[in-house]
């Protein structure tokens, strides 16, 4: 991939071959950012884990940063109510499924009381193939949706390893302190570990790897942070 001038230059402010302390590794990504505009950092994780293994769930980050996310969700009667006092962007049932599949997809978020989950799954292929998808395992299915709102306001994210292993979120943005983005990545990789299935052998994690949406990668000695 052809990489342009700004991208050559911060390559050369670092070690490539070097594994960076975590505080460190943040620092760096943060003094070769070149961009503009106010970049989001991300932690990149390569995991062992073989076909048929899953690694999903979600993590409540300790400090929100970009913008409030607009959450959608399908209920009715009374927990439509609770989920618009709540502060839900969009609320309904069957007309938003409609609405969805006529194409419109103005939201980040999809939550939805189980009992709803029967017509939700007819937007199975829209909503998967986005990410957005209800699901118990991302606490994005229930019947709590005050709480469930509530979280995913205060910055719960969801990660998922795809067939490759590979997990990529968001941690902070450029202009935040660096205890902050700390914070947030030692959670996610934290949480990650956690989520290690029984039959894998050897290192579950293989790989951390820091970098703003336009720079390079800077490795990650991640063991440091057990």
């Amino acid at each position: 991939m052809k990489r342009g001038k700004k991208y050559l230059e911060a390559e050369k402010k670092f070690n490539h071959a070097e594994y960076y302390p975590m505080d460190k590794a943040i620092q760096i990504v943060k003094d070769i950012s070149y961009a503009k505009f106010d970049e989001t950092i991300n932690v990149a994780m390569k995991l062992n884990i073989s076909k048929g293994q899953s690694v999903r769930d979600t993590v409540l980050l300790a400090h929100k940063f970009g913008k409030d996310k607009r959450i959608l969700v399908f209920a009715k009667g009374e927990k439509a109510q609770e989920a618009k006092d709540a502060g839900a962007a969009y609320v309904g049932d069957n007309d938003l499924i409609e609405k969805i599949k006529g194409g419109w997809l103005d939201f980040d978020v999809v939550v939805a009381t189980p009992d709803m989950m029967k017509d939700v799954g007819k937007l199975g292929q829209i909503l998967g193939r986005r990410g957005l998808m209800p699901n118990p395992k991302t606490q994005t299915v229930t019947f709590n949706i005050k709480e469930a709102l509530a979280e995913l306001k205060k910055g719960r994210v969801e990660f998922r390893a795809d067939k490759t292993g590979a997990i990529q979120l968001a941690v902070g943005k450029v202009s935040m302190e660096p205890d902050k983005i700390l914070e947030n990545t030692q959670t996610i990789v934290n949480e990650i570990r956690k989520k290690k299935p029984s039959d894998v052998k050897g290192d579950f994690i293989k790989s951390v790897t820091l970098s703003s949406v336009m720079g390079p990668g800077v490795k990650v000695a991640y063991k440091e942070t057990e």
